[in-house]
């Protein structure tokens, strides 16, 4: 169901795209939006059991478009540098392809909040339960189930050449 890389040389393993996915701070949300024209949002996320997790508000356009549809993608950049006597860029980044959906289950939902709190704002687990509990029944949470991950880094060359760039 899902396209081979075509440049496959440039393929990531499954690790390097989880480890992707594990250290990176942001990335942007993809859903059929209105009118059948893509929306993306960026976004702040966690891994959490194999799964993505993000946190919104209980209304907006992304809500109503998975309501519509669950298919989503996300993508995580975790580098992208220039290196322009190349005409290239030096970059690695993941994309996740699968199911999303609104997280209904109560224990899952405070799971997930609670990881999202540990990996932005470490060490204030006591104010971190006490922002949980402000906005619990305004905040949403969004499941990513991946059905396909994929990843790509730039060529050797174009990542040599950055090195050597400093």
């Amino acid at each position: 169901m899902f396209r081979k890389m075509r440049r496959s040389g440039q393929e990531l393993s499954r690790e390097e795209v989880l480890e992707i996915l594990q250290n990176g701070s942001d990335g942007v949300l993809a859903v059929l939006g209105e009118g059948g024209y893509p929306y993306t949002i960026p976004l702040n996320y966690v891994l959490d059991g194999g799964r993505l997790y993000f946190h919104c508000a209980a209304e907006g356009h992304k809500i109503d478009a998975l309501k519509k549809c669950g298919k989503a993608s996300f993508c995580v950049v975790e580098k992208n540098r220039v290196v322009p006597r190349l005409f290239a860029t030096d970059y690695k980044s993941a994309v996740v392809f699968g199911q999303a959906r609104i997280v209904s289950d109560d224990a899952v939902k405070r799971r997930a909040l609670r990881a999202l709190v540990e990996k932005y704002s470490p060490g204030c687990g006591k104010e971190g339960e006490d922002e949980i509990a402000k906005f619990w029944d305004r905040t949403l949470v969004i499941e990513l189930e991946p059905e396909h991950l994929t990843g790509k880094a730039a060529l050797k060359k174009v990542q040599e050449a950055a090195r050597e760039k400093g």
